[in-house]
């Protein structure tokens, strides 16, 4: 696939005779950061359930990498197995120092033998993003993980991944409802209504990204329009 770590050709997935994803074309290059904005029940996670080998398409062609992982708007951590043990679940005991190192990029060094309950939310997911980082992926699938957390925490944790994505050069689909996320963390933001992409834009705006910006304003109108929200003065 070249440069590309995504090429979807004519995807049809549908559920009880309804299509969730009408023919979709997708191609997502290797190191873009590619957001997907949608109403719910539009077949946002359903594309990624795809990507991540979890649905099996009705018809069309989806060319991946190998190198795949998810992580959750619930960390999804064993609770009876230590921090550590979680990030390196599944792995061979050697990959315990990756672990360790993975754990300091995502600002958990020391935490090795918490256990899972005496996390906070976001501490939580931190924890879940370095278990996908330890496993080195091509592709990254981000299902709305900073959904469940406050605000505060939520815009640290998008800088966080901002940061490791930079480092690591994944390619990068994130699921989100929010349109602000989107345009700060984006390479490339999509707009998924009835099963098909209304908006296809890429955001070049410099980094850090700056809310005040005048184009930053812009793209979010433009979101917000194509999901059917009547954009207010910000």
């Amino acid at each position: 696939m070249s440069d590309l770590a995504v090429r979807i050709r004519g995807l049809t997935k549908a559920f009880d005779g309804r299509r969730v994803l009408d023919g979709v074309d997708l191609d997502i290059r290797r190191g873009e950061f590619f957001v997907l904005l949608g109403p719910s029940g539009t077949g946002k996670t359903t594309l990624l359930r795809v990507l991540a080998g979890l649905e099996r398409p009705d018809d069309g062609t989806v060319l991946v990498p190998r190198r795949r992982t998810t992580v959750y708007q619930e960390p999804r951590l064993v609770q009876s197995r230590r921090v550590l043990a979680n990030v390196t679940l599944g792995l061979p005991r050697s990959a315990r120092g990756n672990g360790r190192r993975a754990l300091a990029e995502v600002g958990l060094a020391g935490h090795e033998r918490a256990w899972p309950a005496t996390l906070s939310g976001g501490e939580a997911q931190r924890v879940a993003l370095a278990r996908a980082l330890v496993r080195d992926p091509q592709l990254l699938l981000l299902d709305e993980p900073f959904a469940a957390l406050d605000a505060l925490t939520r815009l640290q944790m998008q800088q966080l991944v901002a940061e490791l994505c930079a480092r690591h050069r994944p390619a990068v689909v994130l699921v989100t409802h929010d349109v602000d996320e989107a345009v700060r963390l984006a390479d490339r933001v999509a707009v998924l209504r009835d099963g098909a992409f209304v908006e296809d834009r890429v955001i070049d705006l410099p980094r850090p990204r700056d809310h005040d910006h005048p184009s930053f304003a812009e793209h979010r109108r433009t979101f917000l329009t194509r999901l059917g929200v009547v954009p207010t003065p910000h």
